[in-house]
């Protein structure tokens, strides 16, 4: 919690940049014929960025973090667009709803909002029935219209997106078709693991803490999030 909730040094205005070419420095790594490389680094001048993630069809990237709101990124065209400061404090997870435009953001200030990347101008819905910070969130991959969540203090609901009504429960799991290849990551480096050929490399990838992966469903392309103000794509 320390980490999420240490000052940025910013007043909330940031501004984002665009995309930039890899630099030469991680241009490309190889492991027994296994290559990855840095394709392009989105950066925001001055926000730590807490969580990245693609939606279905891979055309959106959307990230989030200290700024307080979401930046979704045309994967196609590299345009923005960014929702409003809704969210009180940091976010802290989001995720697309499943074959939809629809994604869903936690936040330290303990609630959960929904969005439409349609029209990201305003909040589509709130929740705020948590006591404390809320970490994580997901939805179901076949019921696309549940979702869970959870809090600092490990307690876990799910939510129906048609009531947007939520349930305590005391545990939840969502079981998910695995690509090829897996992406983890350390402090500042990405560790990938080839899992139909048994290799992995490690890449020095970051300048500060990775705190989020995301890899598009449709092209591969994985897209790190991290407090050097920065979201790397790799390919």
């Amino acid at each position: 919690m320390e980490t999420l909730l240490s000052h940025d040094g910013t007043d909330g205005r940031d501004i984002y940049g665009t995309i930039k070419p890899g630099s030469t420095e991680h241009q490309k790594e190889s492991a027994k014929g296994f290559t990855f490389a840095e394709v392009g680094c989105i950066q925001n001048r001055n926000s730590k960025v807490t969580c990245c993630y693609f939606s279905s069809d891979g055309k959106l990237l959307a990230s989030v973090g200290h700024d307080k709101k979401v930046v979704l990124w045309n994967m196609d065209t590299l345009q923005t667009e960014s929702t409003p400061e809704e969210h009180n404090m940091v976010i802290t997870d989001i995720r697309f709803r499943p074959n939809s435009s629809q994604l869903a953001t936690a936040s330290v200030d303990k609630s959960v909002r929904l969005w439409d990347a349609a029209n990201p101008s305003y909040c589509v819905q709130a929740y705020s029935g948590h006591t404390s910070p809320v970490m994580s969130l997901d939805f179901h991959p076949k019921k696309t219209d549940l979702f869970g969540f959870c809090d600092n203090d490990n307690e876990i609901r799910y939510g129906n997106l048609n009531t947007f009504s939520c349930t305590r429960i005391s545990k939840v799991a969502f079981y998910f078709e695995y690509l090829s290849f897996i992406p983890d990551a350390g402090i500042k480096c990405l560790e990938l693991w080839n899992m139909a050929e048994n290799k992995s490399m490690t890449i020095s990838a970051h300048e500060n803490i990775i705190s989020a992966l995301s890899q598009s469903p449709v092209t591969g392309m994985v897209a790190s999030a991290t407090h050097d103000s920065s979201v790397k794509l790799w390919e």
